[in-house]
This record gives C-alpha cells, sequence and structure tokens, in this order.
C-alpha cells in the first residue's frame, strides 16, 4: 500500500472522480506494492497450497493501474515463481534460489499485461486486466554524459 493508501474514517472529505481503468494489451514496467501470504482453495490439478497474493502497480505513463497477481506455492507452479523471481532480478536461468518474500515488496520488473474478460455476480460482462507473463530482469542502462572524476 502507498504512503498514500489508507482507510477512510466515517466523516473524511472525499474528491477523486476518476474512473476505473483497464491499461490496453502490452508490455509494461511494474512496481510490487505488497503482497499477502495466503493459501488456495486448490483444484483438480493442484491441491491447497500457500499462496503469494500480489499487489502490483502498473503505469502506463497516463494512467496507473493496481492489478493482483496470484503465486501458487507448488511444484505444479514453479515455472511461474521462477518466472516471477527472474523479472524482479532475484534469480537467473538455471540458478536455484530461496524465494526471499520479505524483499518482494517494492521490487520492480517487466511484464506482459492482458485484458480478461468475465461475467460478474450479476451477469453483465466486464474486463480487468491481468499478468501474464513476467519478463527476465534487464538491469538499467547507465546514463552517459554524467559527471566522470579527473575530467573537466
Amino acid at each position: 500500500m502507498s504512503e498514500f493508501e489508507r482507510e477512510y474514517g466515517w466523516d473524511d472529505e472525499i474528491s477523486r472522480d476518476d474512473e476505473f481503468v483497464v491499461l490496453p494489451e502490452g508490455d509494461y514496467d511494474f512496481e510490487v506494492t505488497g503482497f499477502d501470504r495466503s493459501r488456495s482453495k486448490g483444484s483438480d490439478s493442484i491441491p491447497p497450497s500457500n499462496m503469494a497474493v500480489l499487489d502490483i502497480k502498473i503505469t502506463d505513463g497516463k494512467s496507473t493501474v493496481s492489478v493482483k497477481d496470484y503465486l501458487v506455492l507448488h511444484t505444479k507452479m514453479e515455472w511461474k515463481l521462477s518466472q516471477f523471481f527472474r523479472s524482479i532480478g532475484m534469480k537467473k536461468q538455471g540458478e536455484t534460489v530461496r524465494m526471499n518474500w520479505s524483499a518482494v515488496p517494492g521490487a520492480k520488473g517487466r511484464c506482459k499485461v492482458i485484458v480478461d474478460e468475465y461475467t460478474n455476480d450479476k451477469g453483465q460482462t466486464r474486463e480487468s486486466n491481468k499478468i501474464a507473463k513476467y519478463y527476465d530482469y534487464t538491469a538499467p542502462t547507465p546514463v552517459s554524459g554524467g559527471w566522470k572524476p579527473g575530467a573537466f
């Protein structure tokens, strides 16, 4: 949760009028703003397991959206766990690492965002963003033309 996000009191003032935003499908930079430890209900292929519920902030330059992503801690989903930890620079391809969840909030990376269409409990068709893929981390390129020791 950002420093500006907070619970309202019953008598607080409100002013924001912006609408719910769905970003177009594409590749975006992201930041993990938080995560919760949870438990999945399980499915036909994966039993109930530990699950990380990630709060992801994605900005396209005009709008900022929050996306929840769910990482199930099970061997069948190890590929997605590896993909996520590679995207935030905490794992390299082929490397074995211990998942360091305390370092996840504030981590940044790049992902592919898709538009997911669903039907709500009132039978209305809605859209939301989902993360389809996490891309491997690439270190920022140093900016040239900066200060150089000994150069005048």
